[in-house]
């Protein structure tokens, strides 16, 4: 890949060797590449009318080995994190204060899209549960901890670990009344996708906790709770915040 040229002019460069369905695919984000940097595989897959397969060969037949580093090239040439910008969303006579006010109405706008009935019922679920048995894996393992420290506090049996064979393990053995709690910020992590279609073919309960309302892990979800709001930048030197996804732990547990 050149490293010099950007994403757009890198699809443009390939355009005539791609297939006509990752056609589409950069058609859109030729068309709407904000749009298309802000959305996760399945969100671009379905603003493209292709499968998420499709999206995957499409980054790499223009030189990139995944979605994600694409969007992330794609979003750096955006320049969503020049020094300027940065600098124009905070207020130079108070930029701390004026830090804490962005995190915070952030963190109103999540809440507003979680409704009341979603939450009660996502309560009740680990109100009525048996064992609740977290699963998490790579950046999103600490919140599941967390929760499950918090989860014990409150008299509540949990099951968490750091190992994904173990938690699969878990799964097996849970009894019926006992459910499931997934935490994936990015909503794509093969393992945990089959820790649910597992734990759904078993009969389990499964409460979601991801970014993206429109993500592999969502479709396995009878309780899905959204730690990003729509049409948030997607902004990789923030991507790893644990704030947005403690937040809604919290008010689950509240």
């Amino acid at each position: 890949m050149n490293s010099e040229l950007t994403v757009l002019e890198l699809i443009k460069d390939n355009y005539q060797e791609i297939f006509s369905a990752e056609r589409k695919v950069a058609d859109f984000i030729l068309k709407n590449p904000e749009n298309a940097v802000n959305s996760n595989v399945s969100e671009l897959a379905q603003k493209s009318g292709v499968s998420d397969a499709t999206i995957i060969r499409f980054c790499k037949h223009i030189g990139f080995q995944g979605y994600y580093q694409m969007r992330i090239q794609l979003s750096a040439d955006l320049g969503r994190h020049s020094a300027a910008n940065m600098l124009n969303e905070i207020d130079e006579s108070d930029p701390v204060s004026s830090m804490f006010q962005r995190f915070a109405n952030n963190l109103i706008e999540i809440g507003r899209n979680i409704s009341v009935k979603e939450m009660e019922y996502c309560v009740g679920l680990i109100n009525g549960a048996d064992h609740v048995h977290l699963i998490a894996v790579g950046n999103t393992s600490p919140h599941a901890m967390y929760m499950g420290f918090r989860l014990e506090r409150l008299g509540v049996h949990a099951t968490y670990n750091m190992l994904p064979e173990y938690m699969m393990n878990h799964i097996n053995l849970a009894k019926e009344n006992d459910i499931i709690i997934a935490l994936s910020e990015s909503g794509s992590s093969k393992q945990i996708i089959q820790m649910l279609d597992f734990a759904k073919r078993k009969g389990l309960k499964n409460i979601v906790i991801t970014g993206y309302r429109h993500s592999p892990v969502s479709k396995y979800a009878d309780c899905l709770l959204l730690t990003k709001v729509a049409g948030e930048a997607f902004d990789y030197l923030k991507e790893y915040s644990h704030l947005n996804c403690i937040a809604v732990v919290d008010a689950v547990l509240e």
